[in-house]
């Protein structure tokens, strides 16, 4: 067996099943299959119907796509609005963020308090988890650990399969609560078993919320600022959820669909989230300014930032993917309005500090890149900046270690997974199953004896 999965053997065999599996990409335009389920003009094939969340970056006008300032609605909700009044109102959004997703409404003072009170109180993990689970088994991916966490907490609860609405709000309320603290526990773990360094366990805090509770058990001291717990709130906010149709909510809502328990298909959205392609971008993001920041002499220079661009997007420079991580969005044209309030937000942090400097770099390359994009591709194509542009810049201004920028948009995101499960089950109806077109000749068998 060793001498079949080793050497030549596997080389070869890895180069048939390249032979036998790759699909010629103008087949995709002769039988007018939307790859990726995309349109031609990169937009969405629609899918289904959400009454939780419109993110709008376009209208098409006279038959044509016509790119607009981009929106996106909770519930009936600008986010802006959302964000803004909260605010105003010098307190924190995400819990109230995360009643509305779930119930459809906002909150009364009264709802929001008795909400904040239940979700506090389903943070604490089941007895002997985190030995069992977490130290036991460190991972070098917090990703990895979550997703694994999610679905070993299934074996804890005795309604695992449990039927009705009641039940799945139960199963969400608690993985929303819980996932900061298993997010945190694996973190220091993975510090201990991999970097060499310390781990702190703290305890957890009733008093705190879910901002609070990430950056008390994050840091040694458990020290934070308000105006750091309520920066980390805002970007919780903007992340809690992005429509039906992104890879990981429609990961859940194909799951949700098979009729599988609410373990596995808030497992399954975790691991597509790790994508690059997806909720990873923004690790992605921070790798490629580290890169920008080694081979620009001058970051204050717009020639010598333009040029460096050019050669990330000429594939000669960063990683060679050809990508400008943070720039573009499937529906988003004009602008992401999280990237905007996020701007906001670091522009406001980063003033007189040593990260200012970074932060302008991040606006350079979301100036230049539009430009620069056309000259090196031809290409006409509206492009702005995404979240993932400023999100790992705001976590790195609030001490969060690189290994949890991903692991924190999960943290956020759950609330949106979780009313899109509750979505397709009370109204999706039969199991997401899309069609493929198959292309392979029929072939004759062949003996056994007769194979070369």
């Amino acid at each position: 067996m060793g001498t079949f999965i080793s050497g030549a053997n596997i080389t070869d065999l890895c180069r048939e099943v390249e032979k036998n599996s790759v699909i010629d990409p103008t087949l995709y335009d002769k039988f007018h299959v939307k790859r990726g389920l995309r349109k031609n003009d990169g937009t969405g094939v629609v899918a289904g119907i959400t009454k939780i969340c419109n993110v709008h970056g376009y209208i098409i006008n006279e038959g044509e796509l016509e790119a607009i300032p981009g929106e996106l609605i909770y519930r009936g909700y600008n986010i802006v609005d959302l964000v803004k009044n909260v605010e105003a109102e010098n307190r924190f959004g995400y819990e109230e963020t995360v009643f509305l997703l779930l119930f459809g409404h906002l909150p009364s003072s009264d709802e929001l308090e008795m909400f904040n009170t239940y979700m506090s109180l389903k943070r604490d993990l089941p007895a002997g988890f985190v030995e069992d689970m977490i130290l036991k088994a460190p991972s070098k991916n917090i990703m990895n650990k979550l997703a694994r966490s999610v679905l070993a907490l299934y074996s804890y609860d005795d309604e695992s399969e449990g039927k009705g609405l009641e039940n799945e709000m139960r199963t969400a309320i608690s993985l929303i609560a819980k996932l900061p603290v298993i997010m945190t526990c694996a973190y220091q773990v993975k510090r201990r078993h991999y970097d060499n360094a310390s781990m702190i366990m703290h305890p957890i805090n009733y008093e705190e919320n879910t901002a609070q509770t990430v950056l008390s058990m994050l840091r040694p001291d458990r020290m934070y600022t308000r105006d750091e717990a309520q920066l980390l709130d805002i970007l919780l906010m903007l992340q809690a959820e992005h429509g039906g149709g992104n890879n990981s909510t429609f990961t859940c809502r194909v799951l949700t669909s098979s009729g599988t328990d609410p373990y596995s298909a808030y497992s399954g959205a975790i691991s597509s989230l790790k994508g690059h392609r997806h909720g990873g971008a923004n690790i992605k993001v921070i790798q490629m300014i580290d890169n920008f920041k080694e081979n620009i002499a001058n970051w204050s220079d717009d020639n010598q930032v333009a040029d460096y661009i050019a050669k990330v997007l000429r594939k000669e420079a960063n990683d060679g993917s050809g990508l400008v991580y943070g720039m573009g969005h499937a529906v988003y044209t004009i602008s992401d309005p999280r990237a905007i309030i996020l701007k906001r937000k670091a522009m406001e942090l980063a003033q007189g500090k040593e990260i200012e400097a970074e932060f302008k770099l991040l606006d350079a390359i979301e100036r230049l890149t539009p430009e620069v994009f056309k000259q090196v591709k031809g290409s006409e194509k509206a492009m702005c900046a995404n979240v993932d542009l400023y999100s790992g810049l705001v976590y790195r201004m609030l001490g969060i270690p690189d290994d949890l920028f991903t692991p924190l948009f999960a943290v956020s995101r759950m609330a949106g997974w979780s009313a899109h499960r509750m979505e397709e089950i009370l109204t999706g109806g039969r199991i997401i199953r899309p069609a493929y077109k198959a292309i392979a000749a029929d072939r004759e068998y062949i003996k056994i004896s007769d194979r070369k």
